[in-house]
């Protein structure tokens, strides 16, 4: 009696673990049984990498967790295969929302997601500011202030929050002894160390031209008269032989290597040629060469082209363009008109979604006036369209996210070090930082 129960427990072992074994098998590879559609599923996983930190992830309308407080990452596992509503919430934040997909076997990521500040404070930096002018490095604003005595020219910079008194049109006024009483800017610009800046002012009718060492204390302000070639003042020694009889269109400095295009359509880096066919130059048209890393973007009034090194020429890339700004990892540029914004990869990207290298992503097209686009960060871009300060994202797996940071009456804006400055009303505010 005692052997045919053992016989009978021995058999209903070896049962169960033909039973057992294989679904713990499945179960290993990933396979899990949907009991609605009474099938076998091979379920996949999300990822998400989020700042702030501690945020909460909602899959159909449903919390499953929070991301964690060291790194602000999440794993959502064994999910079958769907599309599913994803939600990211903080409070204090806009939420971010998409709907995305679960493949078999697959991990779907999304790991750049910046939820937006609702109501970032802003600091007011400077009143009476009739316009302000940015150094190419983003690091210091002039400013043009209005007075009882007329306007001031003070540098703002940004790094140390300095401001610093530079000249007057009451200096240049008792400068030239002039009974003139009002001294028109018209324009100015930086040279390419940040130092110094022209000043392209009108008195009396008459278009003179001013150096003005802005690093010297007090600043030193040198007389120049009237230039004939104004744009090529800063020209780098190294290349001023060159443009005696102003051969060269523009150039730019990058690298301490100077970077030039000639009247007869030649790019050159430094003395070496750049492309076998020359470029056809248009006297009617202007141009403006722009260089990062390896890439060399190239203006020709609006229409925007980049240097193809293989072919050794430029292609054209977009019709019309206001301006472009490359990412702040130099693999991506963004581009815009008055009412449309792009997104360029100038290489491949791997991470989803992925993207080859010359494919455009278009963002959005506004009713309202695009203006001052930057990158907010390598993945998100600032922007303001008429009374609003937005911010968008880039990944257009289903819709792009699009939030309002801020609103102020027919804004200029500036995005450096962490924060955006707004010019409005003739007022320059400051964000609090609005990225770690």
């Amino acid at each position: 009696m005692i052997y045919k129960k053992r016989i009978a427990l021995f058999l209903i072992l070896i049962f169960l673990f033909l039973l057992i074994t294989p679904l713990v098998v499945f179960y290993s590879f990933g396979w899990r049984f949907d009991w609605k559609t009474k099938k076998i599923v091979e379920p996949g996983i999300f990822y998400f990498k989020v700042w702030p930190k501690s945020a909460n992830l909602y899959l159909n309308g449903k919390l499953e967790k929070k991301t964690d407080y060291f790194f602000g990452s999440a794993l959502i596992e064994n999910l079958k295969p769907a599309k599913y509503n994803v939600e990211i919430k903080k409070e204090g934040f806009h939420s971010w929302q998409k709907n995305l997909e679960i493949k078999k076997r697959k991990v779907t990521e999304v790991k750049n997601i910046f939820l937006v500040p609702e109501n970032p404070k802003f600091t007011l930096i400077a009143n009476n500011i009739e316009r302000f002018f940015i150094s190419p490095d983003k690091k210091n604003i002039i400013l043009k202030e209005e007075t009882s005595e007329g306007w001031n020219l003070n540098l703002f910079q940004i790094e140390n929050k300095i401001k610093k008194y530079l000249v007057s049109e009451k200096d240049i006024i008792n400068r030239e002894k002039s009974k003139e009483k009002k001294v028109e800017l018209v324009d100015l610009k930086f040279s390419l160390d940040f130092k110094k800046i022209l000043l392209e002012l009108k008195l009396n009718e008459k278009t003179q031209y001013y150096l003005l060492e802005i690093e010297k204390t007090p600043p030193i302000l040198t007389p120049l008269g009237s230039l004939k070639n104004p744009e090529s003042f800063f020209l780098p020694p190294s290349i001023s032989d060159i443009n005696k009889e102003n051969s060269i269109i523009d150039f730019t400095v990058f690298n301490k290597d100077v970077y030039y295009l000639e009247k007869q359509g030649f790019l050159f880096k430094d003395n070496e040629r750049l492309n076998i066919l020359p470029f056809e130059i248009k006297p009617e048209k202007k141009y403006k060469i722009t260089v990062s890393n390896s890439n060399i973007a190239l203006m020709e009034d609006n229409t925007l082209y980049l240097f193809d090194k293989e072919n050794q020429s430029f292609i054209k890339i977009f019709q019309p363009v206001k301006s472009f700004e490359f990412s702040l990892d130099k693999k991506k540029l963004v581009f815009y008109n008055d009412h449309e914004i792009w997104v360029l990869f100038l290489e491949k990207n791997y991470d989803e979604p992925q993207k080859e290298k010359n494919e455009k992503v278009f963002i959005n097209r506004f009713s309202e006036k695009v203006n001052n686009v930057f990158w907010y960060t390598n993945h998100y871009l600032i922007f303001n369209t008429e009374d609003k300060v937005k911010i968008a994202e880039i990944d257009d797996r289903d819709k792009i996210n699009i939030v309002d940071l801020a609103e102020f009456k027919s804004p200029e804006i500036l995005w450096a070090l962490k924060k955006v400055y707004v010019f409005s009303e003739n007022n320059l505010y400051a964000s609090e930082e609005l990225i770690p």
